[in-house]
């Protein structure tokens, strides 16, 4: 998981080079990965060249609970 921070607001991997390789290989491994505002990583569009984006990867079952926590904490607020 790299998230979005105060300093890196846009996340720090690039998409086309770093996030959307290891995207593809974790998928077709059975896992998931998803990007910027939550959708799948391999549906993000980069705007630029070195465009970056927050990412989460890995098992299927932990990134949906990762996100499952974040709607939960999105219904708090």
């Amino acid at each position: 998981m790299y998230p979005a921070t105060k300093s890196a607001p846009s996340g720090k991997l690039r998409i086309l080079y770093e996030c959307n390789p290891m995207a593809h290989v974790i998928e077709q491994a059975g896992g998931l990965a998803i990007g910027r505002d939550h959708c799948r990583m391999l549906d993000v569009v980069p705007t630029k060249l070195h465009d970056r984006s927050p990412i989460f990867l890995g098992s299927k079952e932990d990134v949906e609970d990762y996100l499952k926590c974040v709607e939960e904490a999105n219904d708090k607020n």
